[in-house]
Protein backbone atom coordinates (compact mmCIF):
# COMPACT_ATOMS: atom_id res chain seq x y z
CA UNK A 1 0.00 0.00 0.00
CA UNK A 2 1.36 3.33 -0.88
CA UNK A 3 2.46 5.66 1.88
CA UNK A 4 1.16 8.97 0.08
CA UNK A 5 -1.32 11.11 2.12
CA UNK A 6 -5.11 11.31 0.95
CA UNK A 7 -5.21 12.01 -2.27
CA UNK A 8 -6.41 15.04 -4.52
CA UNK A 9 -9.75 15.17 -6.11
CA UNK A 10 -9.47 12.47 -9.26
CA UNK A 11 -9.06 15.04 -12.35
CA UNK A 12 -11.59 15.27 -14.95
CA UNK A 13 -11.71 12.10 -17.34
CA UNK A 14 -10.33 13.80 -20.52
CA UNK A 15 -12.66 12.67 -23.88
CA UNK A 16 -11.21 9.44 -24.96
CA UNK A 17 -11.54 8.45 -28.59
CA UNK A 18 -14.85 6.15 -29.56
CA UNK A 19 -14.37 2.49 -28.14
CA UNK A 20 -14.22 -0.26 -30.90
CA UNK A 21 -17.76 -1.24 -31.52
CA UNK A 22 -19.29 -4.30 -33.33
CA UNK A 23 -22.14 -5.60 -34.33
CA UNK A 24 -25.27 -7.52 -32.74
CA UNK A 25 -24.30 -10.69 -34.46
CA UNK A 26 -20.87 -10.90 -32.92
CA UNK A 27 -22.24 -10.39 -29.67
CA UNK A 28 -24.61 -12.69 -30.26
CA UNK A 29 -22.05 -15.50 -31.30
CA UNK A 30 -20.20 -14.76 -28.77
CA UNK A 31 -22.55 -14.86 -25.86
CA UNK A 32 -24.60 -18.50 -27.33
CA UNK A 33 -20.92 -19.57 -27.52
CA UNK A 34 -20.53 -19.27 -23.62
CA UNK A 35 -24.67 -20.03 -23.29
CA UNK A 36 -24.02 -23.68 -24.50
CA UNK A 37 -20.60 -24.00 -22.50
CA UNK A 38 -21.31 -21.59 -18.79
CA UNK A 39 -21.71 -24.88 -16.26
CA UNK A 40 -21.62 -23.80 -12.70
CA UNK A 41 -23.94 -21.07 -11.66
CA UNK A 42 -23.21 -17.48 -11.43
CA UNK A 43 -19.89 -17.13 -10.11
CA UNK A 44 -19.00 -19.43 -12.82
CA UNK A 45 -20.32 -17.30 -15.63
CA UNK A 46 -18.50 -14.22 -14.70
CA UNK A 47 -15.04 -16.39 -14.85
CA UNK A 48 -16.03 -17.70 -18.27
CA UNK A 49 -17.16 -13.45 -18.99
CA UNK A 50 -13.98 -12.90 -17.62
CA UNK A 51 -12.02 -15.02 -19.47
CA UNK A 52 -13.82 -14.43 -22.67
CA UNK A 53 -14.43 -9.95 -22.45
CA UNK A 54 -11.54 -8.95 -20.53
CA UNK A 55 -8.36 -10.97 -21.36
CA UNK A 56 -9.15 -12.91 -24.81
CA UNK A 57 -11.64 -10.31 -26.65
CA UNK A 58 -10.87 -7.15 -24.62
CA UNK A 59 -14.07 -5.73 -24.75
CA UNK A 60 -13.91 -4.21 -21.23
CA UNK A 61 -10.82 -3.41 -19.59
CA UNK A 62 -10.01 -5.45 -15.67
CA UNK A 63 -11.43 -2.32 -13.48
CA UNK A 64 -14.34 -1.56 -15.58
CA UNK A 65 -15.21 -5.04 -15.50
CA UNK A 66 -14.75 -4.98 -11.68
CA UNK A 67 -16.82 -2.06 -11.46
CA UNK A 68 -19.46 -3.45 -13.58
CA UNK A 69 -19.48 -6.62 -11.46
CA UNK A 70 -19.84 -4.75 -8.18
CA UNK A 71 -22.90 -2.82 -9.49
CA UNK A 72 -24.49 -5.78 -10.56
CA UNK A 73 -24.04 -7.70 -6.73
CA UNK A 74 -26.01 -4.67 -5.49
CA UNK A 75 -29.00 -4.72 -7.85
CA UNK A 76 -31.34 -7.49 -7.71
CA UNK A 77 -31.90 -9.64 -10.37
CA UNK A 78 -29.75 -11.76 -12.12
CA UNK A 79 -26.22 -10.86 -11.24
CA UNK A 80 -24.73 -12.19 -13.82
CA UNK A 81 -27.59 -11.90 -17.03
CA UNK A 82 -27.25 -8.45 -15.95
CA UNK A 83 -23.36 -8.25 -16.91
CA UNK A 84 -23.90 -9.94 -19.60
CA UNK A 85 -26.67 -7.51 -20.84
CA UNK A 86 -24.46 -4.24 -20.02
CA UNK A 87 -21.44 -5.90 -22.00
CA UNK A 88 -23.75 -6.23 -25.38
CA UNK A 89 -25.02 -2.74 -25.15
CA UNK A 90 -21.38 -1.75 -24.76
CA UNK A 91 -20.61 -2.85 -27.55
CA UNK A 92 -23.39 -2.67 -30.07
CA UNK A 93 -26.14 -0.80 -28.41
CA UNK A 94 -29.63 -2.25 -27.38
CA UNK A 95 -29.87 -5.14 -30.13
CA UNK A 96 -26.57 -5.81 -28.40
CA UNK A 97 -27.87 -6.44 -25.29
CA UNK A 98 -30.96 -8.21 -26.71
CA UNK A 99 -28.23 -10.39 -28.47
CA UNK A 100 -26.49 -11.03 -25.49
CA UNK A 101 -29.27 -11.77 -23.41
CA UNK A 102 -30.47 -14.66 -26.48
CA UNK A 103 -27.27 -16.15 -26.76
CA UNK A 104 -26.90 -16.68 -23.12
CA UNK A 105 -30.43 -17.70 -22.44
CA UNK A 106 -32.10 -19.71 -24.67
CA UNK A 107 -29.95 -22.32 -24.76
CA UNK A 108 -30.67 -23.07 -20.89
CA UNK A 109 -34.30 -22.47 -21.48
CA UNK A 110 -34.87 -24.48 -24.41
CA UNK A 111 -33.27 -27.59 -22.60
CA UNK A 112 -34.95 -27.07 -19.82
CA UNK A 113 -38.73 -26.89 -21.85
CA UNK A 114 -38.01 -29.67 -23.70
CA UNK A 115 -37.56 -31.37 -20.50
CA UNK A 116 -40.38 -30.39 -18.73
CA UNK A 117 -42.48 -31.43 -21.88
CA UNK A 118 -40.65 -34.75 -21.94
CA UNK A 119 -39.40 -35.53 -18.81
CA UNK A 120 -39.86 -39.16 -19.11
CA UNK A 121 -36.64 -39.39 -21.95
CA UNK A 122 -34.34 -36.90 -19.82
CA UNK A 123 -34.33 -38.91 -16.13
CA UNK A 124 -30.79 -39.56 -16.62
CA UNK A 125 -29.67 -36.32 -17.17
CA UNK A 126 -28.66 -34.58 -13.79
CA UNK A 127 -26.50 -37.77 -12.70
CA UNK A 128 -24.64 -38.18 -16.22
CA UNK A 129 -20.85 -38.85 -16.28
CA UNK A 130 -20.63 -35.67 -19.00
CA UNK A 131 -22.82 -33.18 -16.89
CA UNK A 132 -20.31 -34.29 -13.88
CA UNK A 133 -17.27 -33.15 -16.10
CA UNK A 134 -18.51 -30.17 -16.69
CA UNK A 135 -19.20 -29.10 -13.11
CA UNK A 136 -15.59 -29.97 -12.45
CA UNK A 137 -14.47 -27.69 -15.54
CA UNK A 138 -16.18 -24.68 -13.29
CA UNK A 139 -14.11 -25.16 -10.81
CA UNK A 140 -10.88 -24.68 -13.00
CA UNK A 141 -12.84 -21.45 -14.32
CA UNK A 142 -13.71 -20.37 -11.23
CA UNK A 143 -10.61 -20.19 -9.66
CA UNK A 144 -8.85 -18.84 -12.99
CA UNK A 145 -11.20 -15.78 -12.40
CA UNK A 146 -10.09 -15.50 -8.71
CA UNK A 147 -6.53 -15.77 -9.44
CA UNK A 148 -6.35 -13.43 -12.23
CA UNK A 149 -8.78 -10.60 -10.23
CA UNK A 150 -6.85 -11.05 -6.97
CA UNK A 151 -4.22 -10.35 -9.48
CA UNK A 152 -5.67 -7.29 -10.99
CA UNK A 153 -7.57 -5.86 -7.81
CA UNK A 154 -5.21 -6.75 -4.50
CA UNK A 155 -2.35 -5.00 -5.42
CA UNK A 156 -1.03 -4.40 -1.93
CA UNK A 157 -1.65 -6.20 1.57
CA UNK A 158 -4.38 -4.33 2.99
CA UNK A 159 -6.32 -5.38 -0.30
CA UNK A 160 -5.52 -8.56 0.01
CA UNK A 161 -5.90 -8.92 3.57
CA UNK A 162 -9.71 -7.60 2.95
CA UNK A 163 -10.49 -10.10 0.46
CA UNK A 164 -9.46 -12.99 2.56
CA UNK A 165 -11.27 -11.54 5.60
CA UNK A 166 -14.15 -11.04 3.22
CA UNK A 167 -14.08 -14.80 2.21
CA UNK A 168 -14.43 -15.66 5.92
CA UNK A 169 -17.28 -13.49 6.16
CA UNK A 170 -18.86 -14.89 3.46
CA UNK A 171 -18.28 -18.39 4.28
CA UNK A 172 -19.36 -17.80 8.11
CA UNK A 173 -22.75 -16.35 6.77
CA UNK A 174 -23.42 -18.41 4.30
CA UNK A 175 -26.50 -16.09 2.45
CA UNK A 176 -27.34 -12.80 0.32
CA UNK A 177 -26.28 -10.94 3.96
CA UNK A 178 -23.19 -12.05 4.18
CA UNK A 179 -22.44 -11.13 0.54
CA UNK A 180 -23.63 -7.68 0.71
CA UNK A 181 -22.29 -7.49 4.57
CA UNK A 182 -18.68 -8.14 2.79
CA UNK A 183 -19.56 -5.76 -0.31
CA UNK A 184 -20.85 -2.68 2.50
CA UNK A 185 -17.51 -3.03 4.30
CA UNK A 186 -15.20 -3.26 1.55
CA UNK A 187 -16.62 0.30 0.44
CA UNK A 188 -16.07 1.42 3.82
CA UNK A 189 -12.50 0.03 3.89
CA UNK A 190 -11.86 1.62 0.45
CA UNK A 191 -13.24 4.82 1.07
CA UNK A 192 -11.97 5.63 4.72
CA UNK A 193 -9.18 3.59 5.22
CA UNK A 194 -7.19 2.94 1.82
CA UNK A 195 -4.49 5.45 1.13
CA UNK A 196 -3.71 5.51 -2.56
CA UNK A 197 -1.50 7.57 -4.49
CA UNK A 198 -3.30 9.99 -7.13
CA UNK A 199 -5.82 7.61 -8.93
CA UNK A 200 -5.93 8.13 -12.95
CA UNK A 201 -9.09 8.87 -14.08
CA UNK A 202 -11.44 5.94 -14.83
CA UNK A 203 -12.02 5.27 -18.63
CA UNK A 204 -15.38 6.14 -20.00
CA UNK A 205 -17.30 3.14 -20.78
CA UNK A 206 -19.68 4.47 -23.27
CA UNK A 207 -23.03 2.33 -22.92
CA UNK A 208 -25.50 4.37 -25.15
CA UNK A 209 -28.16 5.26 -22.50
CA UNK A 210 -28.00 8.56 -22.09
CA UNK A 211 -29.15 9.84 -18.01
CA UNK A 212 -33.25 10.54 -19.83
CA UNK A 213 -33.42 7.49 -20.94
CA UNK A 214 -32.05 5.91 -17.88
CA UNK A 215 -34.55 7.73 -15.44
CA UNK A 216 -37.67 6.25 -18.05
CA UNK A 217 -36.56 2.86 -17.88
CA UNK A 218 -36.35 3.01 -13.95
CA UNK A 219 -39.65 4.75 -13.83
CA UNK A 220 -40.82 1.62 -15.87
CA UNK A 221 -39.59 -0.81 -13.68
CA UNK A 222 -41.13 1.15 -10.78
CA UNK A 223 -44.53 1.07 -12.77
CA UNK A 224 -44.84 -2.12 -13.49
CA UNK A 225 -43.64 -3.46 -10.12
CA UNK A 226 -46.47 -1.49 -8.72
CA UNK A 227 -48.75 -3.11 -11.08
CA UNK A 228 -47.78 -6.67 -10.46
CA UNK A 229 -50.19 -6.97 -7.74
CA UNK A 230 -53.26 -5.33 -9.02
CA UNK A 231 -52.95 -7.54 -11.99
CA UNK A 232 -52.36 -10.85 -10.07
CA UNK A 233 -55.80 -9.46 -8.30
CA UNK A 234 -57.69 -8.12 -11.36
CA UNK A 235 -56.86 -11.56 -13.42
CA UNK A 236 -56.00 -14.14 -11.11
CA UNK A 237 -55.65 -17.50 -12.90
CA UNK A 238 -54.51 -16.06 -15.82
CA UNK A 239 -51.20 -15.89 -17.78
CA UNK A 240 -50.28 -12.62 -17.46
CA UNK A 241 -51.34 -12.89 -13.64
CA UNK A 242 -48.90 -15.48 -13.23
CA UNK A 243 -45.97 -13.49 -15.37
CA UNK A 244 -47.10 -10.50 -13.15
CA UNK A 245 -46.21 -12.97 -9.85
CA UNK A 246 -42.92 -13.92 -11.99
CA UNK A 247 -41.97 -10.41 -12.66
CA UNK A 248 -42.09 -9.55 -8.78
CA UNK A 249 -39.84 -12.33 -8.42
CA UNK A 250 -37.25 -11.62 -10.72
CA UNK A 251 -37.45 -7.85 -9.81
CA UNK A 252 -37.11 -8.28 -5.95
CA UNK A 253 -35.13 -10.92 -5.50
CA UNK A 254 -31.22 -10.20 -4.23
CA UNK A 255 -28.60 -13.25 -4.29
CA UNK A 256 -29.19 -14.83 -8.03
CA UNK A 257 -30.75 -18.43 -9.22
CA UNK A 258 -30.85 -20.25 -6.19
CA UNK A 259 -32.63 -17.61 -4.10
CA UNK A 260 -35.43 -16.94 -7.24
CA UNK A 261 -36.36 -20.55 -6.77
CA UNK A 262 -38.24 -20.55 -3.56
CA UNK A 263 -40.04 -17.25 -5.00
CA UNK A 264 -41.07 -18.84 -7.96
CA UNK A 265 -42.43 -22.19 -5.59
CA UNK A 266 -44.59 -19.73 -3.63
CA UNK A 267 -46.05 -18.40 -6.82
CA UNK A 268 -46.83 -21.48 -8.83
CA UNK A 269 -46.95 -24.65 -6.57
CA UNK A 270 -49.52 -23.36 -4.00
CA UNK A 271 -52.35 -22.84 -6.61
CA UNK A 272 -51.83 -26.15 -8.12
CA UNK A 273 -50.11 -24.95 -11.42
CA UNK A 274 -47.12 -27.02 -11.07
CA UNK A 275 -46.51 -29.87 -8.49
CA UNK A 276 -43.81 -29.61 -5.75
CA UNK A 277 -42.62 -32.60 -7.69
CA UNK A 278 -42.42 -31.16 -10.71
CA UNK A 279 -40.75 -28.35 -9.72
CA UNK A 280 -38.09 -30.29 -8.02
CA UNK A 281 -37.22 -32.45 -10.92
CA UNK A 282 -36.59 -29.21 -12.77
CA UNK A 283 -34.52 -28.10 -10.06
CA UNK A 284 -32.10 -30.75 -10.22
CA UNK A 285 -32.01 -30.45 -14.11
CA UNK A 286 -31.31 -26.87 -14.02
CA UNK A 287 -27.91 -27.58 -12.28
CA UNK A 288 -27.16 -29.52 -15.22
CA UNK A 289 -28.06 -26.82 -18.02
CA UNK A 290 -25.20 -24.37 -19.23
CA UNK A 291 -26.86 -20.73 -18.41
CA UNK A 292 -28.54 -18.39 -16.01
CA UNK A 293 -30.06 -20.19 -13.50
CA UNK A 294 -33.17 -17.93 -14.06
CA UNK A 295 -34.00 -20.14 -16.83
CA UNK A 296 -36.01 -22.01 -14.41
CA UNK A 297 -38.83 -20.39 -15.30
CA UNK A 298 -39.25 -21.07 -18.59
CA UNK A 299 -39.49 -24.90 -17.14
CA UNK A 300 -42.13 -24.15 -15.10
CA UNK A 301 -44.04 -22.24 -17.65
CA UNK A 302 -43.51 -25.18 -20.14
CA UNK A 303 -44.94 -27.31 -17.31
CA UNK A 304 -47.84 -26.06 -16.16
CA UNK A 305 -50.94 -27.49 -17.01
CA UNK A 306 -53.14 -26.22 -20.35
CA UNK A 307 -54.51 -23.67 -21.11
CA UNK A 308 -51.81 -22.22 -19.84
CA UNK A 309 -48.76 -24.60 -20.22
CA UNK A 310 -46.24 -24.95 -22.98
CA UNK A 311 -43.79 -23.32 -25.57
CA UNK A 312 -45.40 -19.97 -25.46
CA UNK A 313 -46.30 -20.03 -21.47
CA UNK A 314 -42.43 -20.59 -20.82
CA UNK A 315 -41.13 -17.74 -23.34
CA UNK A 316 -43.66 -15.67 -21.30
CA UNK A 317 -42.43 -16.92 -18.32
CA UNK A 318 -39.01 -16.20 -19.48
CA UNK A 319 -39.44 -12.91 -20.56
CA UNK A 320 -41.18 -11.65 -17.23
CA UNK A 321 -38.40 -13.05 -14.86
CA UNK A 322 -35.40 -11.28 -16.90
CA UNK A 323 -36.91 -7.82 -17.66
CA UNK A 324 -36.96 -6.38 -14.61
CA UNK A 325 -33.27 -6.84 -14.41
CA UNK A 326 -32.70 -5.35 -17.84
CA UNK A 327 -34.16 -2.68 -16.72
CA UNK A 328 -32.67 -1.73 -13.82
CA UNK A 329 -29.03 -2.61 -14.84
CA UNK A 330 -29.65 -0.52 -18.08
CA UNK A 331 -31.32 2.29 -16.00
CA UNK A 332 -28.43 2.66 -13.48
CA UNK A 333 -25.90 2.60 -15.96
CA UNK A 334 -25.28 6.24 -17.34
CA UNK A 335 -25.76 7.37 -13.53
CA UNK A 336 -22.68 5.26 -12.36
CA UNK A 337 -20.84 6.03 -15.12
CA UNK A 338 -20.51 9.42 -13.87
CA UNK A 339 -20.57 8.07 -9.85
CA UNK A 340 -17.33 5.91 -10.94
CA UNK A 341 -15.72 8.59 -12.20
CA UNK A 342 -14.90 10.72 -8.61
CA UNK A 343 -11.61 9.89 -6.28
CA UNK A 344 -13.84 9.05 -3.28
CA UNK A 345 -16.06 6.65 -5.02
CA UNK A 346 -13.22 5.27 -6.53
CA UNK A 347 -11.15 4.75 -3.73
CA UNK A 348 -14.78 3.26 -2.38
CA UNK A 349 -14.60 0.72 -5.70
CA UNK A 350 -11.06 -0.11 -4.80
CA UNK A 351 -12.62 -1.52 -1.34
CA UNK A 352 -15.57 -3.26 -3.29
CA UNK A 353 -13.47 -4.96 -5.74
CA UNK A 354 -11.59 -6.56 -2.99
CA UNK A 355 -14.47 -7.92 -1.53
CA UNK A 356 -15.54 -8.80 -5.17
CA UNK A 357 -12.54 -11.18 -4.72
CA UNK A 358 -13.26 -12.58 -1.53
CA UNK A 359 -16.67 -13.21 -2.47
CA UNK A 360 -15.25 -15.37 -5.08
CA UNK A 361 -13.00 -17.13 -3.63
CA UNK A 362 -15.30 -18.20 -1.12
CA UNK A 363 -17.68 -19.19 -3.87
CA UNK A 364 -14.82 -21.23 -5.40
CA UNK A 365 -15.41 -23.68 -2.38
CA UNK A 366 -19.03 -23.36 -1.36
CA UNK A 367 -20.79 -24.08 -3.90
CA UNK A 368 -18.47 -24.90 -6.66
CA UNK A 369 -15.93 -26.66 -5.36
CA UNK A 370 -18.06 -28.76 -2.72
CA UNK A 371 -20.49 -29.59 -5.35
CA UNK A 372 -18.02 -30.76 -7.86
CA UNK A 373 -15.53 -32.24 -6.59
CA UNK A 374 -15.73 -35.35 -4.48
CA UNK A 375 -12.45 -37.87 -5.48
CA UNK A 376 -8.28 -37.86 -6.56
CA UNK A 377 -9.74 -38.09 -9.72
CA UNK A 378 -12.00 -35.23 -9.99
CA UNK A 379 -9.46 -32.96 -8.66
CA UNK A 380 -7.10 -34.05 -10.95
CA UNK A 381 -9.52 -33.27 -13.25
CA UNK A 382 -9.87 -29.46 -12.20
CA UNK A 383 -5.81 -29.36 -12.05
CA UNK A 384 -5.72 -30.75 -15.39
CA UNK A 385 -7.75 -28.11 -16.51
CA UNK A 386 -6.42 -24.76 -14.69
CA UNK A 387 -3.47 -25.64 -16.29
CA UNK A 388 -4.72 -25.87 -19.90
CA UNK A 389 -6.55 -22.23 -19.06
CA UNK A 390 -4.00 -20.43 -16.77
CA UNK A 391 -0.43 -21.97 -18.26
CA UNK A 392 -1.58 -23.10 -22.40
CA UNK A 393 -4.07 -20.22 -22.63
CA UNK A 394 -6.40 -22.85 -24.11
CA UNK A 395 -9.69 -21.23 -25.30
CA UNK A 396 -12.42 -22.23 -22.38
CA UNK A 397 -14.32 -23.65 -25.15
CA UNK A 398 -12.18 -26.82 -25.87
CA UNK A 399 -11.69 -27.18 -22.00
CA UNK A 400 -15.19 -27.13 -21.51
CA UNK A 401 -15.71 -29.83 -24.20
CA UNK A 402 -12.68 -32.09 -23.05
CA UNK A 403 -13.59 -32.31 -19.40
CA UNK A 404 -17.60 -33.51 -20.72
CA UNK A 405 -15.62 -36.17 -22.59
CA UNK A 406 -13.66 -37.14 -19.75
CA UNK A 407 -16.57 -36.90 -16.99
CA UNK A 408 -18.37 -39.02 -20.00
CA UNK A 409 -15.75 -41.84 -20.14
CA UNK A 410 -14.21 -41.65 -16.25
CA UNK A 411 -17.61 -41.28 -14.16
Amino acid sequence: MNAHPSPEPCPSPQADPAPAKGSALEVLGAFLKLGLTSFGGPVAHLGYFHTEFVLRRRWIDERAYADLVALCQFLPGPASSQVGMALGLGRAGWWGALAAWLGFTLPSALLLMLLALGMSQWTGLATSGAVHGLKVVAVAVVAQAVWGMARALCPDRLRAAWAIAAALLVLAVPSTYGQLAAIVLGAVLGRWVLKLGPLPAAQHQHYGVSNRVGSCLLLVYAVLLGLSPWLIAAYGGSLLAIASQVFQAGALVFGGGHVVLPLLQASLVPGGLVSNDILLAGYGAAQAVPGPLFTFAAYLGAAMPAPWGGWWAGLALLLAVFLPGLLLVAGVLPYWESLRQRAGVQRAMAGINASVVGVLLAALYDPVWTSAIHSRLDFGLALAAFGLLVLARLSALWVVVGAALCGWWFF
